[in-house]
């Protein structure tokens, strides 16, 4: 450290969320760490609200994976935040919409707006809405 810098707090861009970095089988005994990190994530929070868990190191998604998210979601809802996607398997998003959890992923739009270029088409003898 510089002694320029001496007493500056380190700059933290305010609009990058925070990443949690989940590898591997997650175990039982491994689940409560990682709630409790989701909480301090958010709690020092770059982007209010949101953590980034980086899913691409968890390898094929299965029951324990959707458990896990489950509980992440749970734990960010309690600390007032969400969850966010990075790099999840291609399965990973169809089995959780299967279980009825809906998650957003970075890079994908959100559920409530079209991707962008995609026009809705119209049937003739449509109703009105």
């Amino acid at each position: 450290m510089s002694p320029g810098r001496r007493g500056r707090l380190p700059h933290v861009d305010a609009r990058t969320p925070a990443v949690l970095v989940l590898t591997g089988p997650v175990t039982r005994d491994e689940v409560a760490g990682l709630c409790a990190a989701v909480h301090a994530l958010l709690e020092g929070g770059r982007l209010p609200g949101v953590v980034v868990c980086d899913v691409g190191g968890l390898g094929p998604p299965g029951l324990w994976a959707v458990e896990l998210l489950a509980r992440l979601q749970l734990a960010a809802r309690r600390s007032g935040g969400r969850i966010r996607l990075r790099d999840p398997d291609p399965a990973l998003p169809l089995l959780l919409d299967l279980v009825g959890l809906a998650f957003e992923t970075e890079g994908q739009p959100e559920q409530r707006e079209p991707p962008l270029g995609v026009q809705e088409a119209v049937e003739p003898g449509d109703p009105a809405r």
